[in-house]
């Protein structure tokens, strides 16, 4: 016999339609772009146009991955996996952001190398496929953009970073070449190929802190937990707010738990109810926990204790 589980509060699911859409689209192009780039780097030995290319491997990685995420995002809770499969959006962006740091990495020191020891380049075909590259990832960083706005997306903001850098790539390959092709300076190859390995460095960096900041379970930059804690206090019937834990799941995918103390002569089911509504309102937190205490019943050690003797002194004030 199966067993029904009830998340009827805040679905633990998302279906996005247009970041699944946009995300074939760029994975195609980009697959089929990759293999030009590669071939371009290898036969006209420009770095800039390599680094590109090792840029545009992870771009692939990056949207397998977050197309996985986005179909794990679709699949319902289980009593295994009680917030469903949104936690791999996260992860997903974890490992875009890592990959991103890795390879900026990785074309710093070869760029080093280059430096030291220059080497000759053929212009034409570098500049052909830098043109190129610049047209098919304007369009996808467009579109991309687009998507983030219509659904927000920590994966394909990843991917919109990705495709940022690689934009950012072909203009420094183009500007390289040209100014290779006037002034003989072989340098500036591995020159422009750093500073767009320092733009990836950021971008991925920017991406892992955010990612990592909610896998921690962190309060989300946009909330304040005293002013939530607060508005929570003000709610007809609280005495107290304690105990408070507000996390997201996903991006804009908020959990909240709180334990409260309650006057005494008022109906729990009726502060529970009002304290949910007022999170809604307030601040858009679909999905809360709060539990009822009693500072006399439940162990609050010398919180509870201190709580008590405030209320007594308030009771023989009035």
């Amino acid at each position: 016999m199966s067993v029904q589980y009830d998340y009827h509060h805040l679905h633990h699911v998302k279906q996005q339609t247009t970041s699944k859409k946009t995300l074939w689209v760029t994975l195609i192009l980009t697959s089929f772009f990759t293999l030009v780039e590669i071939i371009g780097g290898v036969m006209s030995n420009s770095l800039a146009l390599l680094s590109d290319s090792a840029h545009m491997i992870s771009d692939v990685i990056a949207l397998g991955l977050s197309m996985i995420a986005l179909h794990l995002a679709t699949r319902e809770p289980n009593a295994r996996f009680t917030f469903g499969f949104l936690r791999f959006e996260i992860i997903a962006s974890f490992l875009n952001g890592l990959a991103l740091c890795i390879i900026a990495i990785g074309i710093f020191i070869e760029g080093v190398q280059r430096i030291i020891h220059p080497q000759p380049i053929q212009l034409g075909m570098m500049l052909g496929i830098a043109v190129i590259g610049f047209i098919v990832n304007l369009v996808l960083t467009l579109v991309l953009h687009h998507s983030v706005k219509e659904e927000d997306n920590l994966n394909v903001q990843s991917a919109l970073w990705h495709f940022f850098g690689d934009l950012l790539s072909s203009v420094g390959v183009i500007v390289s070449s040209i100014i290779i092709f006037y002034t003989g300076l072989l340098w500036f190859d591995p020159v422009i190929s750093m500073v767009i390995g320092g733009i990836i460095f950021i971008g991925g960096s920017k991406i892992i802190r955010e990612s990592f900041m909610i896998l921690m379970e962190s309060v989300p930059d946009k909330f304040n937990l005293d002013e939530i804690r607060a508005v929570i206090a003000r709610v007809e019937g609280v005495e107290d707010v304690h105990e408070m834990h507000l996390w997201a799941v996903s991006t804009d995918h908020y959990s909240l738990t709180a334990h409260v103390f309650i006057r005494q002569n008022i109906q729990p089911f009726c502060v529970i109810l009002a304290i949910n509504e007022t999170l809604k309102t307030h601040f858009g937190i679909e999905h809360a926990t709060i539990q009822i205490e009693h500072a006399e019943i439940n162990p609050h050690g010398e919180y509870g204790k201190d709580f008590l003797k405030g209320r007594k002194q308030l009771s023989h004030g009035h």
